[in-house]
C-alpha cells in the first residue's frame, strides 16, 4: 500500500533531515565497503611480513569474515535489546579498534584478530544500517533511499582501492617504506581510522528508530521523532499503527518466532531471505572485490595497472547503483533481481571463456592471448554493473523491509549470518581454486549459481515495492 493510499501528506515529509539521517546510516555502508575493500592492495604486504602461502592468505583476507557473520547474527538481535542506533555506534568503535590494530599487527595471529573485530562491525553494519534506513523513510521511496547503502558500500570500497593506489605508486610499491618508516601496506589500514573516527560522531545527531521506540513502549519519544520526520497528524497515526501491528503478537522478540506455530516450519520468509543472503555471494561478487589485483595480476597485469582496474570497478559499481536508486521504487526488486542474475550469468560465462585460454609463456608468465584479456577485463566489468545494479542493493534493500515489525531483527540475524557465511566459503577458497581446478572452471561454477538465482527469484521472492513495513507477512 502506497503512502498516497495511506494518506501521507508528502508536503509535511521533512525530506532534509531524512537526507541527513539516510547519509549518516549509511557511513556504516562506506566502512562496511573500505574495511572490505582495503585487503585488496595488501596481500604482497602481508605475504612478505608473515611468510604466508596460498592457504595463509586465504585465512587473513577471510577472518574479516568470521566475524562479519558473528557480527550480523549478534547485531539484528542487539539492535532488538539496545536499539538500531546503539549498535551501529558499537560498529563504529570496532572498525576504528580495527583499522589501528590491522596496521599494527606484528604477527598473523594479530592481524586476525584485528580483522575479526572490524568483521564483528561490518557484520553489525551490513544488517542494521539497511533496517534502520527502512524504519525511518515513506514506502514510496524507501528502496531508492535504502539502496544508498549500497552506493555507500561501492563508495567505500572504491575509496580503498584509491587509497591503495595512490599510498603504492607514491611509496614505489605496496611493500616499500612509507610515513615513519612503515610500509605503505600498514597506511592502507590506519586511513580507515579516520571514516571510523566521523561515523562514531555523526551518529549522536541521528534519533533512535521509532519502531523500536514503539516496540520499548517509549510511544511519547517515537512521536517526537515520528513528527520532525513526517509532521503530527501522520505520526499520532503512525504510532498507533506500529503499535497495533506489534499488538498481535507482543511478546519479546526472539528466534522461535522464526518458526510459524500453526505448521511448525521455518516461515517461508525466512527461507526467502536465507536465499537472497547466499545467492548474492554464490555468483563470486567478493573475489573481484578482495582478489582484484591479485586475479588481474595472475593474467599478466602489472601490480600498477591491476590496482587501476580496481578504481575502473569501482566506479562502473557506483554508476550502476544510482541506476538502481533511480528504478528500484518505479520497476520494483523483483525484476531488477531477474534481469541481475540473467546479466551475471551470461557475463561470468565469458569471462571463464576468456581465463581457459591463459598460456603461461617460457618465463612463467601468465597471458591471456589475442584480445582475450580485453574480453575478459569488458565482460568482468560488465558483470559487476549487472550485479550493482540489481543484487548488490536490492538484497540489502529486501532484507531490511520483507520482515514483519515482530520477526524482523530476528529474521535479519539468520539472513545476514548466512550471508556472511557464503561470503568466507567463497573468498577463503578463491586462492585454491584459482590454481586447481583453475580459474576458467571457477567462475563457470559461479555463472552456473547466478543461472539458479534467477529461477529462486521466480519461485520464491515477492515484490515489497510500495508496501508499508506494518503490511509485510511471514
Amino acid at each position: 500500500m502506497t503512502d498516497n493510499v495511506r494518506g501521507l501528506d508528502a508536503a509535511r515529509v521533512n525530506h532534509g533531515f531524512i537526507a541527513a539521517i539516510v547519509v549518516v546510516a549509511t557511513i556504516g555502508g562506506f566502512m562496511f565497503g573500505y574495511d572490505s575493500g582495503v585487503i585488496n592492495g595488501t596481500q604482497k604486504g602481508l605475504e612478505a611480513a608473515f611468510d604466508l602461502g596460498r592457504l595463509g592468505v586465504g585465512i587473513n583476507v577471510g577472518a574479516i569474515l568470521v566475524g562479519s557473520a558473528i557480527g550480523a547474527f549478534g547485531a539484528g538481535r542487539l539492535a532488538d535489546a539496545i536499539g538500531r542506533r546503539n549498535v551501529m555506534m558499537l560498529a563504529a568503535g570496532l572498525f576504528l579498534v580495527s583499522a589501528l590494530l590491522a596496521g599494527a599487527a606484528s604477527s598473523s595471529a594479530i592481524f586476525i584478530l584485528a580483522r575479526i573485530i572490524g568483521g564483528l562491525g561490518v557484520g553489525a553494519a551490513s544488517v542494521i544500517s539497511p533496517v534502520y534506513i527502512s524504519e525511518v523513510t515513506p514506502a514510496s521511496i524507501r528502496g531508492r533511499l535504502s539502496s544508498v547503502q549500497q552506493v555507500m558500500i561501492i563508495t567505500g570500497l572504491t575509496g580503498a582501492f584509491v587509497a591503495n593506489f595512490a599510498l603504492a605508486r607514491y611509496a614505489g610499491g605496496s611493500t616499500a617504506e612509507f610515513w615513519l618508516g612503515f610500509p605503505a601496506w600498514r597506511w592502507m589500514f590506519w586511513l580507515q581510522a579516520i571514516p571510523a573516527a566521523v561515523y562514531f560522531a555523526a551518529l549522536s545527531i541521528i534519533p533512535e528508530s521509532p519502531r523500536f521506540l514503539v516496540a520499548k513502549g517509549r510511544d511519547a519519544e517515537a512521536h517526537t521523532v515520528l513528527t520532525k520526520l513526517f509532521g503530527e497528524a501522520e505520526a499520532t497515526r503512525k504510532v498507533a499503527e506500529i503499535r497495533a501491528s506489534l499488538a498481535a503478537d507482543h511478546h519479546k522478540p526472539k528466534l522461535s518466532d522464526l518458526i510459524d506455530k500453526t505448521t511448525g516450519k521455518i516461515r517461508p520468509i525466512l527461507w526467502a531471505g536465507i536465499g537472497l543472503a547466499v545467492f548474492q555471494q554464490l555468483v563470486g561478487i567478493n573475489v573481484v572485490f578482495y582478489y582484484g589485483a591479485t586475479l588481474w595480476e595472475a593474467v599478466g597485469f602489472s601490480e600498477d595497472y591491476a590496482l587501476q582496474t580496481n578504481i575502473l570497478s569501482g566506479v562502473l559499481s557506483i554508476a550502476a547503483c544510482l541506476f538502481t536508486i533511480a528504478t528500484v521504487d518505479r520497476i520494483g526488486r523483483k525484476p531488477l533481481l531477474l534481469i541481475g542474475s540473467a546479466g551475471m550469468a551470461v557475463t561470468l560465462a565469458i569471462v571463464a571463456y576468456a581465463f581457459s585460454t591463459a598460456v603461461t609463456g617460457a618465463n612463467g608468465a601468465v597471458s591471456l592471448p589475442g584480445n582475450n584479456g580485453l574480453i575478459a577485463l569488458v565482460a568482468a566489468n560488465l558483470y559487476v554493473i549487472f550485479f550493482n545494479a540489481s543484487w548488490g542493493p536490492v538484497m540489502w534493500v529486501m532484507l531490511g523491509e520483507m520482515f514483519p515489525n515482530q520477526i524482523r531483527g530476528s529474521g535479519l540475524a539468520v539472513s545476514g549470518f548466512a550471508q556472511w557465511i557464503a561470503n568466507a566459503a567463497i573468498s577463503v577458497s578463491f586462492p585454491a581454486l584459482a590454481v586447481s581446478p583453475g580459474l576458467s572452471v571457477t567462475y563457470f561454477g559461479y555463472a552456473f549459481f547466478a543461472a539458479l538465482s534467477f529461477f529462486f527469484v521466480r519461485a520464491m521472492v515477492n515484490e515489497t515495492r510500495g508496501r508499508e513495513l506494518e503490511d509485510m507477512a511471514g
